[in-house]
Formats: structure tokens, C-alpha cells, sequence
């Protein structure tokens, strides 16, 4: 899958309709579904969204990482998978976001697209700019560091 990097700001049409950002959708559609997968993110007053490889790897984790029918196997199931929306791309390579969806994040009129390498998030604008200031802050304050995983292909 292609690289979800950078942000970008998107109109929120009154019928709940926005954009997803050509680069993203060109990432996903090899995937098999014709959309994204969209569900609230329980940090943060936002939107986590994916294709449909990524969503196969958090169930899979799931089930191979979780004691089946554990408390955080069945609390990290009805966070994402059971709030998760499948939402087809119409021929304008929009998606209509449900109404909870938006609720949840805040989102009127515009949404933020970041971002997150495999899987994206969508942001209130407002929102956003004060979760990346504490962000900057809280990398700054603990020093934090990053081990690179190997090289999966040739380059440096």
C-alpha cells in the first residue's frame, strides 16, 4: 500500500459529503473495497480511516494477539471493528460521513485529512492544530526517539 503522508484540508458539503484526498484513494482502491473504512478514534476527538488491508490486520491482531473473549480483546473489538463504517467512494471520489461520525469528531463544514502512514485520521481544523501543538510539546518534553524497523527492500 501506498504511503498516507501529509495533511489536507477538504470541504464538507450539506449533505455530509467530503472529499477524500486523491492520493489516499489512490492507495486504497488497489485494496479490493471502492472506499474507506472510518471509525471514531477513542483518543481523540477525531476519525481513524483506512483501507481494507489495515482493517484486515487490526482484526487479525486481534484474534492472534488477544486471549479470545478477554476483556481487551472484546474492548478493543466494540472501539473500532463494531464502530467501523464502510464507506463506498461515489464517481466524484467522495464519501458521505454519518452523522455519529461527525458528531464524534466535531466536524462541520470542513475536515482535516492526516496522514498516519497505513491509515489516516480527519480532524476538526481547530481541533487539530491544538492536539499537534501537545503533540510537538509532549515529543519535546520526553526526548521522543524513534527505532527504525529493518529494510524491507533495497535503499538505504
Amino acid at each position: 500500500m501506498a504511503l498516507l503522508v501529509g495533511r489536507h484540508l477538504n470541504k464538507i458539503d450539506k449533505k455530509g459529503r467530503v472529499s477524500v484526498p486523491k492520493p489516499y484513494r489512490e492507495a486504497v482502491l488497489a485494496e479490493g473495497f471502492a472506499g474507506v473504512y472510518v471509525y471514531p478514534y477513542f483518543k481523540y476527538p477525531a476519525l481513524e480511516g483506512a483501507g481494507e488491508t489495515f482493517m484486515q490486520r487490526i482484526a487479525a491482531s486481534m484474534e492472534d494477539n488477544l486471549a479470545l473473549f478477554s476483556d481487551a480483546q472484546e474492548d478493543l473489538a466494540a472501539i473500532t471493528l463494531e464502530n467501523t463504517f464502510q464507506l463506498p467512494f461515489d464517481p466524484e471520489g467522495r464519501v458521505s460521513l454519518p452523522t455519529e461520525l461527525c458528531q464524534h469528531a466535531g466536524l462541520e463544514g470542513q475536515a482535516l485529512f492526516v496522514g498516519r502512514g497505513s491509515r489516516f485520521q480527519i480532524w476538526a481544523p481547530e481541533a487539530y492544530d491544538e492536539h499537534r501543538g501537545g503533540a510537538l510539546e509532549r515529543a519535546k518534553a520526553t526526548g521522543a526517539t524513534l527505532q527504525l524497523s529493518p529494510h524491507k527492500s533495497g535503499g538505504d
